[in-house]
């Protein structure tokens, strides 16, 4: 039986994200909330959700040691980001005056208020709520989801890859962003997947299956 490992770094809704987990792998798996680094590494496969504030994920990451886990798993194992743990791939984010992130990717996390300004759009800060996911490539985890799906939403930031080969899903607000990307064994969702009914679960569902 594979072992899926949610990285526990003190942030985010990892319950909720667990229990998403357990029913989309059917009895299939086991599933740990865990931020032991010899059991992430041991995993067949990570999933690392996160919500709150970019100083602050980095801050507890560093602390516990887990960036360089996160740095090494990424290489080597079926990886799923949700939300911040999208955002944090990613150089750079102007979240709290600009932090430096993973790096794992080249980009940057960008605040939607300042874009907004700049095109006279007026729109809520965060977007929270349902909006639509238009897929930029084909991928195994979009798999049994129609394009343009609706997935649930909560975050002020959004990631700008510097190449577009990244971008693997697009969302609406004001402007076109990035919400999905994906390369290699990685993919990474700015929505809340558990939190997105049956879509969301679909897509859990394809990355507990998935064999890149």
């Amino acid at each position: 039986m594979q072992k899926i490992a949610i990285i526990d770094y003190n942030m985010g809704n990892l319950h909720s994200v667990e229990r998403a987990v357990v029913h989309a792998a059917g009895g299939h798996a086991t599933v740990a909330i865990t931020s032991d680094p010899d059991m992430i590494r041991q995993a067949d496969r990570v999933v690392f959700p996160g919500q709150g504030a970019a100083r602050d994920c980095m801050r507890e990451l560093e602390t516990r040691g887990m960036a360089e886990v996160v740095r090494e798993v990424i290489r080597t194992k079926p990886f799923l980001g949700i939300c911040m743990g999208m955002q944090v791939l990613m150089q750079h984010s102007e979240e709290n005056g600009g932090i430096e992130c993973l790096g794992l990717y080249a980009g940057k996390v960008r605040y939607f208020g300042a874009v907004h300004q700049e095109i006279d759009v007026r729109l809520k800060i965060p977007q929270m709520g349902w909006n639509q996911i238009w897929q930029q490539m084909p991928h195994p985890l979009w798999n049994g989801i129609n394009d343009g799906a609706r997935f649930y939403f909560v975050h002020s930031y959004y990631v700008e890859p510097q190449t577009p080969d990244l971008i693997a899903g697009s969302t609406d607000y004001g402007i076109s962003y990035a919400s999905a990307i994906a390369r290699d064994n990685v993919f990474a969702i700015q929505a809340h997947p558990e939190k997105s009914a049956d879509d969301g679960l679909k897509l859990l569902e394809n990355f507990v299956n998935w064999q890149p």
